[in-house]
This record gives C-alpha cells, structure tokens and sequence, in this order.
C-alpha cells in the first residue's frame, strides 16, 4: 500500500451506448464500490455544458452518493465558486453535512464556464474567478457565523474546505490556511514548496495539507495498463481537434492523423502506469518528492469493471 491516504475523482464520464442518467446512477454504486476497496474519499465534479461529462451539480450528486454509502467521505472536486452564490453553497453544504455529519467534504475551483454562451446562462463573466479568495472567504464567514446573513443549515458546522489549485489557487489556499488539490506535473515540487512556505495557520487547517491529483493505471502488465488509459487519451485529442469531448469508446482509431496524433500522445503525459510494484514505486517517489499528504486518482477508462481492477490493484 502507498504510504499516504488515497481518494477517487469521478468526473461522470459517459460511455458510448450509455444514456447520461446510467452515466450518474453508475457514479453511484461505482462509489459504493471504490468505498469498499477501503479509499478515503470519494468526489464528484462540476462541469456545465460539455459533451461526454455529465457531473454539472456536485453537491446533488454528492448526497446521492452519501446516500448509497456509509462511511467513505464524500465532497466535491470541486465546486466552481465564482458559478454561485457563496451563501447558497454554505447552505447547500449545510444540507449535506447535517444529513452525513462528519462525512462530507467542501472542494471548491474558481474556473467558469469555457464558453461565452455557457458563462451567460451561468450569469457570470470571464473575469468572475479574479475575486474568488473573496468568495471562498465569504463562504466561509457563513460556516464560522461572522456574516450578518446567517447559513441555516451551514452555520456553526464543521465542514473541512479545499481548495482545488492551478498558480495563483495554491497561493490563494496558503493566504486562507486552507488544504490545496495540485495535479501532478513536472513543477509540482516547486508548487509544494511555495505552498508550503507561504501558508498560515487558520482555524480550518493549522499545518499545510496537499493532496495531489494523478491519473494512474494499474494491470498485471505494464501494456495492459497503458491500454486503460487510451480511451480518454483519444477523447482529449478528439476534444482538441474537433470541439467536442466524446462519450468515452473501448478502442481508439488504428490510424490517427499528425494533429490528433500529437494531441493523443500529449494526453498520455504524465500519467502513472504499470504493474503494482511499478506504480507504487513511481507514487511513492512522487509523495517522496512533493512531501504530499494523500493522492487523488482521477483515471478514466471505457470499462468501469477495468478500472474497479486497477483501483483494487493499486490499494491493494
């Protein structure tokens, strides 16, 4: 086993011949199962508009997973808070911790939506996420009770916050005193670092915490397991070069071209691989290297029975 917690992300990634409420309803018991493999948590995302993702209300999608589960923590990674009103989702944060105390988990972004169209009809503009330290600070007056407006449900419940980092995110949590969600990439021990160095202590969290998001496979062979990353790898380039992010399929094409070629390729970057023992070792010298306090597995692939294997191989 590694040597820090981990946890899963399910983006609820629709599968070719799959309807958008099998997609959800299959987020459900795929966390029952990840709880059962003995994960710390279990969160759901926000995305609005996009083809092939179908998580676009993380805080309903994360009771019904509470629901169907009993004692892994459930949250979100995350909300996008410039999409809504601070005191709306400290009550909504509200509901769900007076439902499943001592369970639930406060993920929150600061991106908007990825198109004008889509920030319009979420009533927000493209600059809405230059004030999210503010918002994230609202939110949290309304949990601690220092606002005039009071949260009911939220007010005076303990329910941890994280803040999911790209740049000036992990800059904004150190300010707050608040836990970061970094992804992995070849600048995170810098990232860490700075961090880390720049954190003060709150009432939240009084040491820094870092959970940092990989995406990871695992099979008996190492071709085996990269092959359980393919799936996504052509979604994203299919993504890149045609503006649509597709259901996710069991193969991809025998043949690409130079662009989705290079955009397939890109997409394999980074990503973890391999046997137990290889993967472990390369996710042990990672939490070596960031001095990380948990890792987030956020891996995508067609078969969702493929991916439980990979996920029981690598706890395991």
């Amino acid at each position: 086993m590694l040597s820090v917690p981990l946890s899963v992300l399910d983006r609820s990634r629709t599968r070719v011949g799959e309807t958008e409420p099998e997609t959800l309803r299959a987020t459900v018991e795929f966390a029952r199962q990840v709880e059962d493999l003995g994960y710390k948590r279990f969160w759901v995302s926000e995305h609005h508009s996009v083809p092939g993702v179908v998580g676009s209300a993380p805080t309903v999608l994360a009771a019904a997973v509470a629901a169907r589960t009993s004692h892994i923590r459930v949250g979100t990674g995350g909300v996008m808070l410039p999409n809504h009103k601070p005191l709306v989702v400290a009550e909504q944060f509200g509901v769900l911790e007076s439902l499943y105390p001592g369970r639930i988990d406060m993920g929150l972004g600061r991106s908007v939506g990825f198109t004008n169209g889509v920030r319009r009809a979420l009533g927000v503009e493209k600059d809405a996420a230059d004030d999210f330290g503010a918002q994230v600070q609202e939110l949290l007056g309304y949990l601690v009770g220092t606002s005039d407006v009071h949260a009911r449900p939220g007010e005076g419940l303990r329910i941890p916050p994280f803040i999911l980092a790209v740049g000036e995110g992990a800059a904004i949590a150190a300010s707050l005193g608040l836990p970061v969600v970094l992804a992995a990439r070849p600048d995170s021990v810098e990232l860490v670092s700075e961090y880390r160095s720049a954190f003060q202590p709150s009432a939240w969290a009084p040491e820094p915490y870092v959970i940092l998001a990989v995406t990871a496979a695992v099979a008996d062979t190492t071709e085996a397991a990269r092959e359980l990353l393919l799936p996504e790898a052509w979604a994203s380039a299919y993504s890149r070069t045609r503006g649509v992010f597709p259901p996710l399929q069991p193969d991809v094409p025998a043949t690409m071209n130079a662009r989705e070629q290079e955009f397939f390729e890109n997409a394999l970057r980074g990503q973890y691989y391999g046997t137990s023992d290889e993967v472990h070792a390369a996710l042990e010298d990672l939490v070596r290297r960031t001095a990380a306090d948990e890792v987030l597995i956020t891996t995508n692939t067609y078969d969702r029975d493929d991916l439980l294997a990979s996920l029981a191989k690598l706890i395991g």
